[in-house]
């Protein structure tokens, strides 16, 4: 069995990609188990706060057994790295195959921003996803990184070169998924994934990235690009 753990922030192709693994029929998947516990311990009043809390275990602790005891043949965890607050454990991450999914913050700003107001830096998951993705490196692990700029570019090579990194075999299923969503999706669906439930594959490459107009966008930019830069170095390439 493998078990994969995708961390990115918001609006970073993450669904998408969890619609292509859960299209084969050997994947189980999981839709950001960890929401519940992040929106009860922070307070955060994100849209859909009470379904969310409804919705999931709120308790990190059995989220986790959750994760490092499902029996499916294969099993694919969605998870945003701003869930993963200080005191939820980290162990259980050595257990699993670790990707961290990039994208341009400059993108991310500007297609969190249309959906969510008053965010800042731990809101996108950037400092978050470099904090896991050191540990792991401390722990001796090397958690592979994948841009979501060059899944959209060429999705069929680079899902090729990740499945290979996975030690997976590549399934053309993971190109193409139905209309409508997942059997999966979490209950935030209908605020969050309009866009890719109606797609039926990867978008094509995007255009130039968005500028950013106001102060409080440049700051945050300022500081997302820094992380970005740094993981993308260890990338699979194009």
């Amino acid at each position: 069995m493998t078990k994969i753990a995708m961390w990115s922030g918001p609006r970073n192709l993450s669904t998408a990609l969890m619609y292509s693994f859960g299209n084969r029929a050997d994947f189980a998947v999981v839709d950001e188990p960890f929401y519940a516990h992040y929106l009860r311990e922070t307070g955060l009043t994100h849209p859909m706060r009470e379904e969310v809390l409804a919705s999931q275990p709120q308790d990190a602790d059995q989220v986790i057994q959750s994760l490092t005891k499902a029996n499916a043949k294969h099993f694919y965890q969605k998870h945003m790295c701003q869930h993963m607050l200080p005191t939820v454990p980290r162990d259980w991450m050595l257990s699993v195959k670790n990707v961290f999914l990039i994208r341009h913050p400059a993108r991310v700003i500007a297609s969190f921003g249309a959906k969510y107001e008053g965010f800042g830096l731990a809101d996108i998951g950037f400092s978050q996803q470099l904090e896991l993705f050191e540990r792991l490196r401390a722990k001796g692990h090397n958690p592979l990184v994948i841009d979501s700029a060059d899944i959209r570019t060429a999705p069929e090579a680079m899902l090729k070169k990740l499945c290979a990194a996975l030690d997976l075999s590549f399934d053309r299923a993971m190109l193409h998924w139905p209309k409508g969503g997942h059997a999966s999706d979490g209950i935030w669906a209908s605020h969050w994934y309009n866009a890719v439930h109606a797609s039926t594959g990867f978008a094509g490459p995007e255009g130039p990235l968005p500028v950013m107009e106001t102060a409080k966008q440049k700051d945050l930019l300022a500081a997302a690009l820094p992380v970005y830069d740094k993981l993308a170095r260890h990338k699979l390439p194009l």
